[in-house]
């Protein structure tokens, strides 16, 4: 995996001086002192980390403010210096590579030396040293156990397995406008099929969506609570729900990738100091065994804290965890907003005429039974092909459009049509589907 530029430094403490390093700074007494915390993490695990985090220096707080990744990164964007908050902290690895190079994060040497350098191919740590890896993050299917049983279906096992029509109307995916780890999990996809299948997958499995939820928090609470049978979420969503006694079960494709959650100190905070005393609480022993907590249920980065981990916790050091799909999160960084785009006018805003298209290419199969059709044949690629192509989507001035600054007009302009022509491709294309499958005898 390339990064922005410049050499790998590891720190050279070792790792018993770490530890004393963090009891030294966990005993000596601070004046008060606020921590910003910028995240999307769920509320079981900032209320974790603040209750502990407080209790070891009374005289500080922890404040969070919690937001979806985008919005995250708008909020840092728009605080001038001086007021912003110490920590960002979130699952996806391309949303820091967006605040770095926007001069956003403040370098830090706040490591714990006992950390990997990197789990499979990818480091855990930024080679600058901009963000840290505070725990590990795979990509997934959800599924409710009883509604599976009541509904007679099986249990998936790979993404593809979720655009069976057996599935139609029973499955649940967050937008990735609204939720950095869906971002995270549609990029999965692209750069483990490739572009043309991967965004023929990812169509094909929304056209079988019951929601596109407004946040990722959505989509595990419905299959949880048996609004949804299935859903495509990020591990801890999934293992904490399981690992919490609700009645759901959690797979990990072939097609995954295991990446980095990071924490990062952001530049211009009021409080420097005492974010980076929160970011090596976080990487400590006592903070990553915090993740071990059923209702949290993140995979740490220390290694050894999985000795503590109950029976059958996934460890993605141990090789059980086969992730096929070494991510490339400078790939995902690049594309970002237009990925995003292209899903909320494929797939979010013309989600009733995708569903509709795929219930009727669906239909007309099955009447058609081992038989083909020609017309059938074009109405799926109709449905289920992006309008634009890899090398398209790649274009510079296209990227460029779409990462500029809303008060650039031209730019704002120039991604208005080109959404525009998105959104009137997909009506078109979903309409022409839907008549040319139920013209199928």
């Amino acid at each position: 995996m390339t990064r922005r530029s410049g050499p790998a430094t590891r720190p050279t403490v070792a790792p018993f001086a770490f530890a004393a390093l963090v009891t030294a700074l966990l005993a000596m007494p601070a004046a008060a002192e606020t921590v910003t915390v910028i995240t999307s993490f769920p509320k079981e695990l900032t209320a974790a980390y603040k209750k502990a985090f407080e209790a070891k220096y009374p005289n500080d707080k922890l404040e969070i403010l919690n937001k979806n990744t985008a919005a995250g990164i708008a909020f840092v964007r728009e605080q001038p210096a001086g007021s912003r908050p110490e920590i960002f902290w979130a699952s996806a690895p391309d949303a820091f590579e967006v605040l770095a190079s926007s001069k956003l994060l403040q370098k830090t040497d706040a490591q714990n030396p006992a950390v990997p350098a990197k789990i499979g191919n990818y480091p855990i740590n930024d080679p600058e040293g901009f963000y840290l890896g505070q725990a590990l993050a795979g990509y997934g299917i959800m599924w409710n156990t009883r509604y599976l049983a009541a509904n007679k279906l099986p249990e998936p096992k790979e993404w593809a397995d979720l655009a069976n029509p057996v599935y139609h109307g029973h499955v649940a995916i967050s937008s990735p406008s609204r939720s950095g780890t869906t971002h995270l999990t549609v990029e999965t996809i692209l750069q483990g099929e490739g572009w043309p299948k991967g965004w023929g997958q990812l169509l094909a499995i929304a056209g079988n969506c019951a929601v596109i939820t407004e946040r990722s928090f959505g989509v595990p609470d419905g299959v949880a609570s048996g609004q949804f049978g299935v859903g495509l979420v990020i591990d801890f969503f999934g293992l904490a729900a399981k690992n919490s006694g609700l009645p759901v079960e959690f797979i990990y494709p072939s097609v995954t990738s295991i990446v980095p959650a990071n924490i990062a100190l952001v530049a211009g905070s009021k409080a420097p100091e005492a974010g980076k005393r929160f970011i090596q609480y976080t990487l400590s022993d006592e903070g990553q065994a915090l993740l071990l907590d059923k209702q949290i249920s993140r995979l740490p980065v220390l290694p050894a804290t999985y000795a503590k981990a109950p029976a059958g916790y996934p460890n993605p050091y141990s090789g059980k965890i086969q992730a096929k799909v070494n991510f490339d999160s400078n790939l995902s960084e690049s594309r970002y907003y237009v990925v995003v785009a292209l899903f909320d006018q494929l797939v979010t805003f013309r989600h009733k005429e995708l569903v509709a298209a795929t219930k009727a290419i669906q239909d007309a199969q099955k009447r058609l039974g081992a038989r083909t059709s020609r017309e059938l044949d074009e109405a799926r690629r109709l449905a289920f092909a992006p309008p634009v192509d890899e090398k398209q989507a790649a274009d510079p001035a296209l990227l460029a459009a779409f990462r500029a600054d809303k008060k650039d007009a031209d730019a704002s302009k120039r991604r208005a049509q080109v959404e525009e022509e998105w959104a009137s491709k997909a009506k078109a294309n979903y309409a022409k589907a839907t008549e040319l499958a139920n013209a199928v005898k």
